[in-house]
């Protein structure tokens, strides 16, 4: 007996209804007002083509089978379906295939008559299973054996070719009848498609491919070498990738702020910039597309709201800049998560061969999210510390998993998400770390703050060291990760010549007068010197700081727009001479004081570049530090700071429970209707005074009634109420669908009639 998909659905028990509406998550918006409605929906194609992109390998073999069995048109039994598939499928794993089938109300039925939804067939293509479309010719009569019996050999090949799939081939002999494809086509074993077209009958691929109808199928799940690393080394090696993207950052954020590059007309960071950037963070240029982009999506760098607008660190950046590092990687990694942009697209070129630039409309790829997650997700399966063999394994894996999802990028996802985890240290050595394990968590995800991904990664880092090793030719080394009160200090002493486990910094005149520019003494130095190295301060660093610090300070500037000093008058009279300072507009107004139109900051500057160590001071002739800081934007406060999270995975456990219960009351209300359709009164305006009376009786019994109604805009509705009270030309009562307070006008009312318990069970 032949069943249809509402009646099977309705069937089904709450728990099960519910999965189907998390699994199929465009099933429940809007919300269905009953079975039929979700039945409905769930045989639409654009939903069937949205489900079958979750089916993996085995999954949608089964359903290009029950396609080819006709289960679209009417009920055909399992073992039916199973003789299409094969001696390459036991039954084991077409139970597995028909299982996710019949999870998302692609197919339903029993053993003896499973059915598919029609759309099914215009999503798997005209060609399921590779082969052609039915005929009415000789070989859908029995001469067929004896056709085949008689081909020549040259014949017999191109059935062959044909029979292997595609089943459509394009011959020039096509059209004029002659050579092998003529012969069978005046034959039948062929069918013209157009002039030069072919296509091989599917009752003819059929006989050729004998016991296996849909040929030799390989749908076993692919073997993905592996192999085995100590977690611990995992998730250092993927903390100490952390710390160099922060560092990474916290270089392009002072570049930003500094340069101030602008916005490209088309919107986004112009080529020449990225390179720059890179540059200064010391990045390839994908490192710094990816890090341009996550900084952007943490909010952390935008554009001016000007006439010409630029891109500056927000002022969220400071905040950022100044918290642990844990939480700061922590901030990243969350907006990488959920990037609605593809950074890999970066420095390629789009459709209208123009490049894709960073920070534009070209990266946007909205479901992005979504399959990053789906490529870690594979990755946290396996046990922790195991690694894969390579991102084109996990490829092969996930296009197995999921083969009509990814579109023509799917493998380079794969590859860019796997490279850009191990810049994050989501991943290191091709595992997954115990922060990405944490970072895909629900729960973490869903967090404002997400401490438990900090603490995680706080618990991965090795304990800061409080020492440094300072070397002969003007070095230091930090073997380790610094604490952060030495590790500011010598981002003011030294600059990082390189970066990694252990990390050098040098010295240089410049870094010195740095420091000495904020107001340090050079006995100051020489104390952090001492107390923070292992090692003995080398004599030529100990010469550099008292060189640079005798020097320092000899011009004093202040800015009266601004003024230069100095207790030498010999050296004032130099600075008025050099030729390199005539440019700074300087004039004496004492025998040891200077003055100056432009801004203190850029005489000072003109005068390094002349090779004089001025520095600045403020009120009480104290060294001022004019650092500063960079300008900045206003942060975007766009709705839902989580925006582009690739939409939900699936209608959250309670709103599923709770349609289901919507269905259910509204399959039951349409019971109802139904049911009283035939004995409803249909009323007319003189007939007020009975629509009164018997909804005052149905208050007074505590019965429920059906109400047809026509509202202000004339259209025409329904309602099933347990009325409370009746008056002043309203009735008022519990709507019987979702228990919700209705109040209808009673000339509004059209027809009416009593509901009893054998309509349906609504109350």
């Amino acid at each position: 007996m032949q069943t249809s998909l509402v009646e099977w659905l309705r069937g089904r028990d709450d728990e099960f209804l519910a999965a189907l509406l998390r699994l199929r998550s465009d099933l429940a918006v809007p919300p269905p007002g009953d079975l039929t409605v979700l039945a409905t929906r769930a045989a639409i194609r654009a939903s069937v083509q949205r489900a079958c992109e979750e089916l993996d390998t085995v999954a949608l073999t089964v359903l290009e089978a029950l396609v080819l069995t006709g289960a679209g048109r009417a009920p055909v039994p399992a073992a039916e379906v199973r003789g299409y598939l094969g001696p390459d499928v036991d039954e084991a794993t077409f139970g597995a295939g028909l299982r996710p089938l019949l999870d998302r109300a692609l197919a339903w039925g029993t053993e003896e008559a499973l059915s598919v939804v029609p759309a099914a067939a215009e999503v798997v293509g005209p060609f399921p299973g590779g082969l052609g479309r039915e005929t009415t010719g000789p070989a859908a009569t029995g001469e067929l054996p004896a056709l085949l019996d008689a081909l020549t050999p040259e014949e017999r090949k191109v059935l062959d070719v044909l029979a292997e799939g595609p089943p459509i081939g394009r011959s020039r002999s096509a059209g004029d009848g002659s050579g092998p494809v003529g012969a069978l086509l005046s034959r039948g074993l062929l069918v013209r498609r157009d002039s030069g077209t072919v296509e091989l009958p599917r009752q003819v691929g059929l006989a050729l491919r004998g016991d296996r109808p849909m040929g030799r199928l390989d749908i076993g799940r692919p073997d993905v070498p592996v192999r085995q690393r100590d977690s611990d080394v995992v998730d250092g090696t993927g903390a100490g990738a952390a710390l160099e993207l922060l560092r990474r950052a916290d270089l392009m954020l002072e570049w930003f702020g500094t340069q101030a590059p602008g916005v490209l007309r088309s919107g986004g960071l112009g080529v020449r910039d990225l390179r720059r950037v890179a540059k200064a963070a010391d990045a390839d240029e994908p490192t710094a597309a990816l890090l341009v982009e996550l900084l952007f999506a943490a909010d952390l760098l935008g554009e001016t709201e000007s006439a010409s607008p630029e891109w500056l660190p927000t002022t969220a950046a400071d905040a950022w800049s100044a918290g642990p590092e844990e939480g700061r990687w922590a901030v990243l990694a969350t907006a990488w998560l959920d990037l609605p942009r593809l950074p890999g697209l970066i420095g390629r070129r789009d459709e209208a061969d123009k490049p894709i630039t960073a920070l534009s409309d070209g990266p946007r790829r909205p479901p992005a999210g979504r399959d990053r997650r789906r490529v870690l997700e594979a990755l946290a399966a396996l046990p922790p510390g195991t690694s894969v063999g390579s991102a084109e394994d996990l490829a092969r894996l996930l296009a197995w998993r999921a083969p009509r999802r990814g579109g023509r990028l799917r493998d380079e996802t794969v590859a860019w998400t796997v490279a850009e985890a191990t810049t994050l240290g989501v991943v290191a050595l091709d595992a997954l770390t115990t922060t990405g394990r944490v970072l895909l968590d629900p729960a973490s995800r869903e967090s404002r703050h997400p401490t438990e991904l900090a603490a995680v990664l706080h618990a991965a880092l090795p304990a800061p060291v409080e020492e440094i090793l300072l070397q002969a030719d003007l070095t230091a080394v930090a073997p380790g990760r610094l604490s952060a009160d030495l590790a500011n200090e010598l981002a003011i002493l030294a600059d990082v010549e390189s970066a990694g486990g252990a990390t050098v910094y040098r010295f240089t005149e410049r870094s010195l007068r740095r420091a000495l520019d904020t107001g340090r003494t050079a006995e100051d130095v020489r104390a952090v010197l001492h107390a923070r190295s292992r090692t003995p301060v080398p004599q030529t660093l100990e010469y550099l700081v008292d060189d640079v610090a005798r020097r320092h300070g000899r011009l004093r500037g202040g800015a009266v727009a601004c003024f230069l000093r100095s207790d030498d008058d010999v050296l004032v009279s130099e600075v008025l001479a050099h030729p390199a300072t005539g440019e700074l507009g300087l004039r004496r107004i004492a025998p040891n004081v200077l003055v100056s139109a432009l801004s203190l900051a850029e005489v000072l500057d003109g005068l390094r570049a002349a090779g004089f160590s001025p520095a600045a001071e403020d009120s009480g002739g104290a060294v001022l530090d004019l650092a500063g800081r960079g300008r900045r934007a206003e942060p975007r406060r766009r709705a839902g700071s989580r925006a582009g999270a690739g939409g939900a995975e699936g209608a959250p456990t309670r709103r599923a429970e709770e349609l289901v219960e919507r269905l259910r009351a509204g399959d039951a209300l349409a019971g109802v209707r139904h049911s009283v359709a035939d004995r409803a009164t249909t009323l007319r305006g003189s007939e007020a005074t009975v629509t009164l009376a018997s909804l005052q009786e149905a208050a007074r019994e505590r019965q429920t009634v059906w109400i047809g109604y026509v509202d202000a805009q004339g259209v025409a509705g329904d309602r099933v109420l347990a009325p409370t009270s009746v008056g002043g030309g309203v009735v008022e009562g519990r709507d019987a669908l979702d228990g919700e307070l209705r109040r209808i006008q009673l000339h509004r009312i059209t027809s009416i009639a009593p509901v009893g318990d054998d309509d349906g069970g609504a109350r």
